[in-house]
């Protein structure tokens, strides 16, 4: 299978002397294409600024991160942010949707302010798999927590990236719409060929991912 994202001894430190703190310690870990892999871990374990370093949100102290066979942190700031625009997808805890625009609007958003066309016929198929079609001209108020994660979620795949990072996506909603959510992302992992890293610290969540990473003081301690 082919790799989509790979690290080698991926350092973040902070501070310095008695004072430094080692958030991320020699993580090298490879995830295939179309795989779900989640890491899990308690909070303070570093799993965050992992995540933000695999996307790229966040420069490591020493290693590196490869993303379809590019090493990330050797590109120019700008080449990395459109990296990022346009081979990455961000699902946040917090929905980060444009409360003044409708969904359709928010999910496409992203498109028109990289000059990209949008595929239509491929959002529509996007918004019916997460069942939010009849929402398309609500604003993001109007709906559930659920449904404003379906829309983060569809404009994270909107630009048909090729990965995903959630960040503990399903935080902020309560247990049945939460497993809804971790339901939906299976399924668009599945339909859609996508991969998807997510972090989060129920371990219920991961029992159904491909790959478990645990990740304690900032070291992945297994993985399987």
């Amino acid at each position: 299978m082919e790799t989509i994202l790979r690290t080698e001894n991926l350092c973040k430190y902070y501070g310095s002397g008695e004072n430094e703190v080692r958030a991320v310690q020699n993580v090298s870990i490879e995830v295939a294409k179309g795989e779900f892999a989640v890491i899990v871990g308690k909070s303070g374990s570093g799993k965050s600024t992992l995540l933000h370093m695999l996307g790229g949100l966040d420069y490591p102290t020493s290693g590196k991160v490869w993303i379809r066979g590019e090493d990330i942190f050797q590109l120019k700031e700008d080449d990395l942010a459109v990296l990022r625009r346009r081979k990455i997808g961000f699902v946040f805890q917090a929905f980060n949707l444009v409360s003044s625009v409708n969904v359709w609007e928010n999910v496409v958003l992203p498109l028109g302010l990289d000059g990209q066309k949008t595929d239509e016929a491929f959002v529509k198929d996007v918004l019916r798999t997460l069942d939010i079609e009849d929402k398309i001209h609500n604003l993001p108020d109007t709906l559930s927590g659920g449904q404003q994660q379906r829309v983060a979620i569809a404009r994270a795949l909107a630009s048909k990236p090729d990965i995903i990072f959630a960040d503990e996506p399903t935080g902020n909603l309560d247990t049945k719409t939460s497993d809804e959510v971790i339901a939906l992302f299976r399924m668009s992992a599945k339909k859609y060929g996508q991969t998807i890293v997510m972090i989060t610290h129920d371990e219920d969540i991961a029992q159904i991912a491909d790959r478990i990473f645990v990740i304690e003081d900032g070291k992945v301690v297994s993985r399987a």
